[in-house]
């Protein structure tokens, strides 16, 4: 295996500027959606159960392509393949700024996907062309500015709708997104291949992600109606069999994107759980309040406009970011075990206190700052510990496996909730019942709540 060594004075501001243009144009891009769901769902004439679709076609494309980004950019080059992402998530953004209907906005935010690679990516450029201590010190600002980038487009969503129509939302951002690739292009320099052992797994990426779209899509039509029991019948089997057929294959492989091996050790296996209860519970959070925000004010909604919803989600945004900083340190001082039981505890008893109460807007707002910090302290400190806790030539493994089950977590959270609203649709208002808002927030309580029992019966593998 030859190393090429590159001298880090090839690298400088303006290349790490360029870099942190396009995590904050990116983090924007992946957040537009949010606070804009409900207006997109209008527009389109699609269920909640579809609209979550709009956001999860995203979340299954980063699923799938995390674990393999960064052996594309051992092998290929990191800038070579940063290259090819952004040509794909340029295309997507463009797809969906000038798509006319729903499906076409879906295979833009699929392509748009390819954005969660880019981080990692980042990461292999840095540490290539930097010193260690300068290297840390710049991926602390690309990460910052993707979180931050997530927050811009949460707040701008709303106005560049108004001002330019929804298609503008995914436009505006795509757009940064082009120039700032262009000017990476320009000023980074390449870095070279390396002979990186194993192959790609790209059987089990077309495995796993048609798993997750099927997956999705069953939940979709359950609700709708629209299709025979016959018809939901076949989607089950077709789903269950390529989560089995993605087992099989991640099982033999030589170089598995995801090693499900790592599962055997109880520590692994735990935080894996944990980690999953936990994000299905804060993807229903991150799905529903949008939604009750947008409703008309006849009894329960606040009839509130994208720029709106985005102000009120706003404070949850900064929350989330701050408990990402922080689930690390809370790990360490108190240990895990503590943390997720805390996070639980929070999470679950402001669920069900938002199912008996939610007649003011500050309700929710404050339901989302504490479900972000919840959520986000105990999957940080599950991701901190069990980084920890394996042997060091699992740290990547294990860790990649965690990043994928938030990931999907979230996907399937905001799925789940998508459903209970399009089942329990007024069919003479064409909006979801209050009811149906009651019974989601309930289940998202009770699914936080479940993650208490599976710490009494496994704590031996979660301990600090």
């Amino acid at each position: 295996m030859s190393h090429t060594v590159v001298s880090p004075a090839r690298i400088g501001r303006s290349s790490l500027g360029a870099l942190g243009v396009l995590a904050l144009a990116l983090g924007a891009l992946q957040t537009v959606v949010e606070p804009a769901l409900p207006l997109l769902q209008r527009e389109l004439g699609v269920s909640p159960a579809e609209g979550a679709l709009v956001g999860n076609a995203l979340l299954i494309t980063g699923a799938v392509l995390t674990p393999v980004a960064g052996k594309l950019g051992d092998r290929y080059g990191g800038k070579r393949v940063l290259m090819w992402l952004m040509a794909a998530v340029s295309a997507g953004g463009l797809l969906a700024g000038f798509a006319p209907n729903l499906p076409v906005l879906l295979l833009g935010q699929i392509l748009q996907g390819a954005m969660v690679g880019a981080l990692p990516l980042s990461f292999i450029l840095v540490r290539k062309h930097l010193t260690t201590g300068a290297s840390q010190a710049a991926i602390g600002v690309v990460v910052a500015l993707f979180t931050g980038g997530g927050m811009v487009g949460t707040a701008i969503a709303g106005p560049i709708a108004e001002a330019l129509s929804w298609h503008g939302m995914f436009v505006v951002p795509t757009v940064v997104i082009i120039a700032a690739t262009v000017v990476v292009a320009r000023l980074m320099p390449h870095d070279p291949p390396i002979d990186a052992e194993g192959g790609i797994d790209w059987p089990g990426a077309v495995l796993l992600s048609g798993a997750l779209l099927a997956l999705m899509i069953g939940l979709v039509t359950v609700t709708s109606g629209g299709l025979s029991p016959l018809a939901i019948g076949a989607i089950a089997v077709l789903a269950a069999a390529l989560a089995t057929g993605w087992v099989a294959v991640e099982r033999k492989a030589v170089s598995p994107m995801v090693d499900l091996r790592m599962l055997a050790k109880p520590v692994m296996r735990n935080s894996w759980v944990l980690t999953l209860v936990i994000t299905v519970s804060s993807g229903m959070v991150v799905f529903l309040l949008p939604q009750l925000f947008a409703v008309d004010a006849n009894g329960y909604g606040f009839a509130a406009s994208t720029t709106t919803i985005g102000l009120f989600l706003l404070p949850g945004a900064l929350a989330g970011a701050f408990s990402d900083s922080v689930g690390g340190i809370a790990a360490r001082r108190f240990g895990p075990r503590a943390v997720v039981i805390v996070g639980a505890v929070v999470t679950a008893a402001t669920m069900l206190g938002l199912a008996a109460l939610h007649t003011a807007a500050w309700q929710l707002v404050l339901a989302k700052m504490l479900t972000a910090v919840a959520a986000g302290v105990a999957t940080t400190a599950l991701l901190a510990s069990t980084a920890t806790a394996v042997e060091a030539e699992d740290t990547g493994i294990a860790t990649s496996l965690l990043v994928v089950t938030r990931v999907i977590g979230v996907a399937l959270g905001a799925q789940i909730g998508g459903a209970i609203l399009a089942a329990g649709g007024d069919a003479l208002t064409d909006q979801p019942a209050e009811s149906a808002f009651v019974l989601g927030f309930a289940v998202s309580g009770l699914v936080a709540a479940s993650a208490l029992l599976v710490v009494r019966s496994t704590k031996k593998g979660i301990k600090a």
